[in-house]
């Protein structure tokens, strides 16, 4: 099958980029915003699968001024263009949503039928593209925590801060899953080929790699795997809460996807340990 990535220059649309049977498209040759381009891909070749990866992630900027519009633009107004062309040419869409549609409250992890209340606008943005797809006929699939080769991503900020600083401080009240661009690549281009062959599938998925952490055990995790490349100025990290460290846009204290629906579909999530460890690997021989 051939599958057309949207997004293509991103993290995850990379990690998809090196599949064989995908086309991925950045943002100059594809933007989801633009109709008239949208239909003119779209017809140009028989695409058996559309994988969404476009997408507005600077969640703190998102709270200001006209970013709240591009965020939008590109989260909801687009997608729902993509998606609209997609269902009026039988073509399965998978949209790659968010764990900030959630408000981080729950004291289990989120099954895909939570409630949903985005505390930012990022997370509202993502929301609304949510509901728009889910009304085209299309699939979403939500992440958290994604990191991948290349970055950006939480472990090349890590990276660069433990070879320069002697104690970091990291959020140590915020929880999740974290996810490696190449193993949700993987379920992505499953969960396509699915759709294609007509299986029958929920509108909604979650993904993302087991052991449940916080922010500041995954960083000690990086530093502790980048002391064998050495060069770490890094001598502590100071646990802190998100109280201590203010940012534009709330995040949720709870980002822990349940997976549970998507095993039941034979995939089985991994640990993200070896994602990180190949990531660290990476991001030191760039430093």
């Amino acid at each position: 099958m051939t599958i057309l990535v949207t997004g293509g220059r991103g993290l995850l649309g990379r990690a998809l980029a090196t599949h064989d049977n995908v086309r991925a498209l950045g943002a100059d040759r594809l933007d989801i915003r633009d109709t008239a381009q949208v239909d003119r891909v779209l017809s140009d070749f028989a695409w058996e699968a559309v994988i969404n990866c476009a997408a507005y992630t600077k969640v703190d900027r998102a709270e200001t001024g006209s970013e709240v519009e591009l965020a939008y633009a590109i989260n909801c107004d687009g997608a729902n263009k993509l998606a609209r062309a997609c269902r009026d040419r039988d073509v399965p869409l998978i949209y790659v949503s968010t764990d900030y549609v959630f408000d981080g409250t729950a004291k289990q992890p989120y099954r895909e039928d939570a409630p949903i209340a985005p505390i930012n606008v990022y997370g509202s943005s993502k929301a609304a593209g949510e509901r728009a797809v889910h009304a085209a006929g299309g699939i979403v699939v939500r992440t958290s925590w994604l990191f991948g080769e290349g970055g950006p991503s939480f472990v090349h900020t890590i990276v660069r801060l433990a070879q320069a600083q002697r104690v970091l401080r990291v959020v140590a009240d915020q929880r999740g899953r974290p996810t490696y661009t190449r193993d949700l690549a993987a379920v992505l281009i499953k969960i396509a080929a699915l759709a294609a062959a007509s299986e029958p599938l929920r509108e909604t998925y979650h993904f993302c790699n087991t052991d449940e952490v916080t922010w500041y055990v995954f960083a000690g995790a990086i530093v502790d795997e980048l002391q064998r490349y050495g060069d770490v100025t890094c001598k502590h990290i100071e646990p802190i809460t998100t109280a201590e460290y203010p940012t534009a846009a709330r995040r949720p204290a709870n980002s822990v996807l349940d997976t549970q629906a998507i095993e039941q579909l034979g995939i089985k999530p991994t640990s993200w340990f070896g994602g990180m460890l190949r990531v660290v690997a990476e991001a030191a021989r760039r430093a």
